[in-house]
């Protein structure tokens, strides 16, 4: 009986030899044969690199899912091995149905053949008959979109022409499992948007989606499931949501220990200095009144620091409420009206230069829109709004409480939106030098409706469309 499974990956791990001279490779080559013809041990002349170690997970037929993880996480290595271009070197791969992936730009292509000729191979490649790419070409060559170039040599194609060639034939297909991997970063807006629009139209009709991309909206909006990969094992497996969190939490991990070593090294070097100046002064019998600094007490820790948040915590969103336009606690609103979201914030230091923040999704993860105290300082710095506080430029104190409201016109279609809140510190007056101190996920929420006999629009947000008899 078949499986549920289109995709089972069983402790599979990948381990790379590496070679600190040339002459090592050869060492290993020759000595290792010798060694094991006269039964002594073998003595390694290279070091073990493992790119994968103890992969498990299984997709199921029709299933979307993400796989995420910064560069060198074995992102990659894991989809050449699911796809059977690569061999693990333990565990094992079981799939069922025909695969078309797109991996490396122009993998696949012979660089001398044609266009015409890189697609009838490719599709003989994935078990096409000539009558049946010759069926599909019309359509494959339309999605491309290169006119005449294919009846030149792909190695004359810019990289734009050869990812949207590939992706052409591999959708057009029509496979089983289709597996994509960061290769449409380099297409167009267009491009782009056709190559999403075809993958939603694969998912629809049952096909199994394997995702990989930095983009994390577009994995959240792509696929239900994820699975993050840090240093060649899974580090999380679960909803992309949660997956994505997960993932966002280690970023920001990462960020703030590099910020901590760069902060432990300038505090090093101005000890050295002021130990330096001390010994300058008794030289002299002149009596210092500098004091050494301490390292201070620890940074507080919230208690209220849960699944769906992390930072710094230098401060901390404390709550986030909701109100109508009379200021009325308020969870339902029609697209007419007005929102009003207070984010209520402590400081647990001394700070400034901050950013409070909100961004507005929907209940497929979608990002409808971001928005932070930043972005209209921006405004308010370039005259484009004429007046107001500029809230970059204020200092808080430790302990100190304040609150930050936003205030707009709905303007969505029905549906249930999710708030995310986050207070930053940002080193310059627009984004560019961001440190996380507090994010929180589902911070609040609230669902809009429409009363369809009075007022109707289709689609995410109303843009205000007039219509009317042109004259």
């Amino acid at each position: 009986m078949c499986s549920d499974y289109a995709i089972e990956v069983n402790n599979v791990s990948k381990c790379y030899h590496i070679y600190d001279r040339p002459s090592d490779r050869l060492k290993q080559s020759v000595f290792s044969g010798l060694r094991r013809m006269v039964g002594s041990s073998d003595k390694p002349y290279f070091r073990e690199f493992w790119a994968l170690k103890d992969i498990s997970f299984k997709v199921k037929k029709g299933e979307s899912v993400g796989i995420i993880g910064q560069n060198g996480s074995g992102k990659s290595t894991l989809l050449q091995i699911i796809c059977g271009t690569l061999n693990p070197t333990s565990g094992q791969v079981k799939t069922q149905g025909r695969i078309a992936a797109l991996l490396e730009l122009g993998s696949g292509f012979n660089p001398e053949f044609t266009g015409r000729e890189n697609i009838y191979m490719n599709g003989a490649v994935l078990g096409l008959s000539r009558k049946e790419i010759d069926e599909r070409f019309d359509e494959i060559l339309a999605f491309a979109d290169i006119g005449e170039f294919v009846e030149q040599p792909t190695k004359t194609y810019s990289s734009g022409m050869l990812v949207r060639l590939a992706f052409a034939v591999q959708v057009c297909v029509e496979p089983e499992i289709l597996i994509v991997d960061e290769a449409l970063a380099v297409g167009d807006a267009l491009f782009q948007k056709r190559c999403f629009e075809r993958m939603e139209k694969l998912r629809t009709n049952g096909t199994t989606l394997l995702f990989v991309s930095h983009d994390q909206e577009s994995v959240r909006t792509m696929t239900n499931k994820a699975v993050f990969l840090e240093h060649g094992v899974i580090k999380f497996s679960g909803t992309s949501a949660d997956a994505l969190l997960e993932y966002r939490k280690t970023l920001h991990e990462i960020e703030s220990a590099k910020l901590n070593e760069t902060a432990r090294h300038l505090k090093e070097k101005a000890r050295k200095n002021r130990e330096e100046t001390q010994h300058v002064i008794e030289a002299n019998n002149v009596v210092s009144t500098d004091e050494i600094m301490s390292d201070g007490e620890e940074k507080p820790f919230s208690e209220r620091l849960k699944t769906f948040s992390f930072g710094d915590l230098d401060a901390e969103i404390t709550e986030v409420e909701v109100f109508d336009a009379n200021n009325e606690p308020c969870s339902h609103f029609d697209p007419r009206d007005e929102v009003r979201i207070i984010v209520h914030c402590k400081s647990h230091a001394d700070l400034k230069h901050l950013n409070v923040g909100l961004r507005i999704r929907n209940k497929e993860g979608v990002k409808i829109y971001s928005w932070g105290t930043l972005n209209q300082d921006i405004s308010i710095r370039s005259g484009v709004k004429a007046h107001g506080e500029v809230f970059w430029e204020r200092s808080f104190c430790k302990d100190q409480t304040f609150k930050v409201q936003f205030t707009f016109t709905c303007g969505l279609g029905p549906n249930l939106y999710e708030i995310q809140a986050s207070i930053s510190e940002e080193g310059k007056p627009y984004y560019a030098e961001q440190r996380m101190i507090h994010w929180i996920d589902e911070a609040a929420f609230f669902t809009v409706t429409i009363e369809p006999k009075t007022y109707h629009f289709g689609g995410v947000v109303d843009m205000g469309m007039i219509s009317e008899l042109a004259e």
